[in-house]
């Protein structure tokens, strides 16, 4: 029964692990007030830097527990990297010159790849409870430096297309979804000429009034 209880307990609380927020409310605050793409960049460098530190102290000493922790900061990590990445695709598809964030970006994230390669190479021994997030860190790192590498004129225009392609395809959707219970016009012709006809009265010669002899 205690084991069932325990397991219960564990599911639980796994949605509530899930939605955890991989930045502080003074961290959201400060997002907010860097109102331009290339400070707001700058600061998720900042913050993605501040996660791998945290990593590094907290694996330079063996410590009981300390998996969890190191899986929520490879976390952490991996969205902020992201939120990099949908920053500097969103100023792009509006013509804003982030020259500066991804000189920053560029920079930074080459430091990271090293950084993260190490603690896989330095395999600790409690590596197997957060390989799978440390793996997850290094390849959104790759993905997020080859974007940050890419000619911001070619990546723009691809961003672009990608929009347009999109859109279009909603709008195809759309149109599938709507023209569904609707007869077409070759249907409706058809309908029409399947439907009993009333017959016309015969013309007659008769006044009115007058009526029909009987034979």
């Amino acid at each position: 029964m205690k084991r069932w209880l325990i397991f219960a307990i564990f599911c639980t609380a796994i949605p509530a692990f899930a939605e955890r927020d991989f930045l502080t409310s003074d961290e959201v605050e400060k997002i907010r007030e860097a109102q331009d793409p290339n400070d707001r960049l700058k600061l998720y460098v900042l913050l993605a830097k501040q996660r791998l530190d945290q990593l590094d102290r907290l694996l330079a000493k063996e410590k009981k527990g300390r998996s969890l922790q190191a899986r929520e900061l490879l976390g952490d990590y991996s969205k902020i990297i992201d939120a990099i990445d949908t920053v500097s695709d969103d100023a792009l598809k509006r013509g804003v010159d982030i020259s500066m964030g991804t000189a920053a970006v560029n920079t930074s994230e080459k430091a990271f790849a090293t950084q993260l390669a190490k603690i896989r190479d330095k395999a600790p021994s409690d590596l197997d409870f957060y390989e799978l997030e440390l793996k997850e860190a290094i390849a959104d790192t790759s993905d997020s430096l080859d974007l940050a590498k890419e000619d911001t004129t070619v990546r723009a225009a691809r961003l672009t297309d990608e929009d347009k392609k999109l859109k279009e395809e909603a709008e195809q959707e759309i149109a599938a979804e709507d023209s569904k219970g609707k007869p077409t016009a070759g249907k409706d012709a058809q309908a029409k000429s399947e439907e009993p006809k009333t017959r016309r009265k015969a013309p007659t010669l008769m006044r009115p009034g007058e009526e029909k002899p009987k034979e």
